[in-house]
Order: structure tokens, then C-alpha cells, then sequence
């Protein structure tokens, strides 16, 4: 491997803009605004994506077990069944797509057992955490839940560094401190009735939803890691077309894993029942579905694009980021109370967000400021040169 190829994956090329005709070497981005200002538009997308996403699902996801449902397995087919939206987009970047050896600069292509088993291998693992997070939202409060699901961060930045050569640095370990806390802070805050009735009186439901939603972040967190792996090691290419797959394929393993797992366990005996039994109707019960499966994809976009354009652990960072909004989105929601906590909560959060952020303007800054003093600009260098010009940096 190259000395590009060791470099932490902060380094991120244009998803649309390879095919735009954008620039697409460092040093072209570097000096080119316009590329700057599009990457940020882009990220900005992508990061609204995973709060609003991951916020209105989380809370339809609450008012589906509030109301009367208690399928798990139906709570976790919505988590990941909600790819057919993007079949029209799939089919126009088949057709639009060029051939895999229509530019000489193009990485040869995967093979199909290869891309077969990482489908699976990243369909599994969602499908495997979606049961698990189903479990923990029904028997835990949402406080708790949110609480744990923050470790999901600190696993993904143990495998970031050992899989993807993570750099660690003293503000990004800052901000995962302070996103951490964030989160814990929750956990001391009073559960409404309605939590309570959810999570259970006894500490085998609790202890059940507690193991279930670390477990699950453990999933999670890997599944970043490996996505990040997977456009970095093994397709090794910039396309959107690769991103429209990644949202396509292992979601597709995940449902039919699911689908299994309803029709094997035997609760799809009991839909008809709990949508009789639904206290807003069955019309508001499919539309429940239909919209949490609609906002996870949301979601779901976001945390690709992110993946994609900066590293697994920022997509992650912007999740843990969404974890205090939902108790606030809650008091408007459910009226639910706010407390003192909760603020304090949301001000961390905020606070580990912008660390952040400033650690990896710090890299575009330092990058910048070497570019443009190196004799020359290097710009007209070799490629190697281009590749190589730092970490983490933002253009």
C-alpha cells in the first residue's frame, strides 16, 4: 500500500461531482471555491438528513409501542424496508452509469462473489441491530435508550481506529467525550408515565432492552466502519451509482432477513389484531409504518452520504448529535417535560458538535496554508503528491 492508502479516511472526493466534471484531485479542490462551497452544501444536506431522519422516526417509533403496537419484528422491518424508494434513482444510475472500462483511470471492477458477500455481510449486521434497537425502544424509557445508544459512537471510533486507521485527535476525543455525556446526562431525568408503562416494572424487561440496545450499537457502530472500509478497500471508487447500491442491496438482505423472522416467529398472525387494536385507527397505524420506514431511509441517506464524503465517525458524531434532540422534539410531540437536564444535555451536544467541526477546519486550514507556500503549489506535481497533502482535510 501507497502512502495514500494508510491515510485516516478524512479524505473524501466529490460523490456527484466525478461525474459533473468537477475537480478531482486534492489540489484542485483545494483551490477551487466552488468545489468548497458545493462539498459543504452537500454535507449540510447529508447532516440534516440524519438529525431530521433520525429524530422523526425515533418518535414514530414511540408512538407506534404508545399506541398500542408490540410487534418487534414489524418495528424492525420499517428500520430497514424502506429502499424501494429509491428504485427509480436505482434504475436511472443503471441506465446512466458508464461501463466499468470506459476510463483508463478507473480501479478495475469487484467481483460478484466479492460485492455479494459484503451485501450480506452489511445486510445481516442491519438487520441484526434494527431486532435489537426494536427491543430495547419497547422495553426501555427513551431516556435510557438514548443514553445507551450513545455508545454506539465510542465503538465506532475503537473500530474507525483499528479498521480504518482513525486519527484520534484531542478535539475529536473531545467532542465524543462531550456528545457521550450528552446523551448519560438522560438517564438521570424523571421518566414520563408513558416511558415507564413502556419499558417495563421488572429487571428482567430491563435488563432484556439494556443488553439488546448495547448490543446494537456494537452492530451499528461496525456496520460504519465497514461501509467506510468497503468504499475505501474495495470498490475504490467515487461514483454515485456505488452509494445508490449501498443504500439498495444490504437493506434488501436486512428486510428479507426480517420478513423471515416475522413469518418464522409467528407474529404475523397478530397484525390484523394489533391494527384493529390501534388506538388511532388503522389507517394512522399503516401511515405510522409507512412514514418511520420513510424517515429511516432519510436517515439512512445521510449516514452514507456523510460516510462517503467525510468518515464513519463524523456520520456518527451527527447521530449521537441527533440523540438529545429527541427528548426536545418529545415535550412539543408528546408533552413531555422538560427538565434542566435536558438543556444541559443539548448545550453538550452542541458543544462536542462544533469541536468537531473546528478539529477538521484546523486540517483544512494547516492543509490549505501548505498548498499554497509549497513551491510551485505542487498543483502541476505528480499524483502521488495531490493524494498526499494531509489528514481529515474538509474541501
Amino acid at each position: 500500500m501507497g502512502e495514500a492508502d494508510q491515510q485516516p479516511a478524512g479524505l473524501k472526493l466529490s460523490v456527484m461531482g466525478l461525474e459533473a466534471g468537477e475537480p478531482t484531485t486534492v489540489a484542485e479542490m483545494v483551490t477551487d471555491p466552488r468545489a468548497r462551497r458545493m462539498w459543504w452544501i452537500r454535507v449540510s444536506m447529508y447532516i440534516a438528513f440524519v438529525i431530521a431522519g433520525q429524530s422523526a422516526a425515533t418518535l414514530l417509533g414511540r408512538l407506534y409501542y404508545a399506541k398500542g403496537g408490540n410487534s418487534k419484528w414489524m418495528a424492525s422491518l420499517v428500520e430497514c424496508g424502506g429502499f424501494p424508494v429509491l428504485i427509480p434513482l436505482y434504475i436511472l444510475t443503471k441506465k446512466n452509469s458508464p461501463p466499468a472500462n470506459s476510463n483508463s483511470n478507473s480501479t478495475s471492477p469487484v467481483s460478484l462473489p466479492i460485492l455479494t458477500l459484503a451485501y450480506t455481510v452489511m445486510g445481516i449486521l442491519i438487520a441484526g441491530f434494527s431486532l435489537l434497537y426494536s427491543v430495547g425502544l419497547m422495553y426501555l424509557p427513551v431516556s435510557t435508550y438514548s443514553l445507551i445508544s450513545a455508545s454506539q459512537l465510542g465503538f465506532n471510533a475503537l473500530f474507525s481506529f483499528f479498521i480504518n486507521s482513525q486519527k484520534i485527535t484531542a478535539y475529536i476525543l473531545n467532542s465524543l467525550v462531550l456528545l457521550t455525556l450528552s446523551s448519560i446526562l438522560l438517564v438521570f431525568e424523571n421518566p414520563s408515565s408513558a416511558e415507564s408503562s413502556q419499558s417495563g416494572s421488572s429487571r428482567r424487561n430491563f435488563a432484556i432492552g439494556f443488553l439488546s440496545t448495547v448490543g446494537a450499537s456494537v452492530g451499528y457502530g461496525l456496520l460504519l466502519t465497514l461501509t467506510e472500509f468497503f468504499f475505501e478497500k474495495v470498490v475504490r471508487r467515487r461514483t454515485f451509482k456505488v452509494v445508490v447500491d449501498v443504500l439498495v442491496y444490504p437493506p434488501a438482505v436486512a428486510s428479507a432477513a426480517v420478513v423471515a423472522g416475522l413469518f418464522g416467529s409467528g407474529e404475523w398472525k397478530g397484525i390484523g389484531k394489533e391494527m384493529e387494536g390501534f388506538e388511532l385507527g388503522k389507517a394512522s397505524y399503516v401511515m405510522t409504518l409507512v412514514w418511520t420506514a420513510v424517515c429511516w431511509q432519510v436517515f439512512s441517506i445521510g449516514c452514507v452520504g456523510l460516510i462517503f464524503e467525510v468518515s464513519s465517525l463524523f456520520s456518527n458524531v451527527i447521530g449521537t448529535f441527533g440523540l438529545p434532540v429527541v427528548p426536545i422534539l418529545a415535550v412539543v410531540t408528546f408533552r413531555d417535560e422538560m427538565g434542566g437536564l435536558k438543556v444541559i444535555a443539548m448545550v453538550l451536544a452542541v458543544w462536542g458538535f462544533v469541536s468537531y467541526l473546528y478539529q477538521h477546519y484546523l486540517d483544512d486550514r494547516d492543509d490549505s496554508r501548505s498548498k499554497f507556500e509549497s513551491d510551485g503549489g505542487r498543483s502541476s506535481g505528480g499524483g502521488d503528491d495531490q493524494e498526499t497533502l494531509g489528514d481529515g482535510l474538509l474541501v
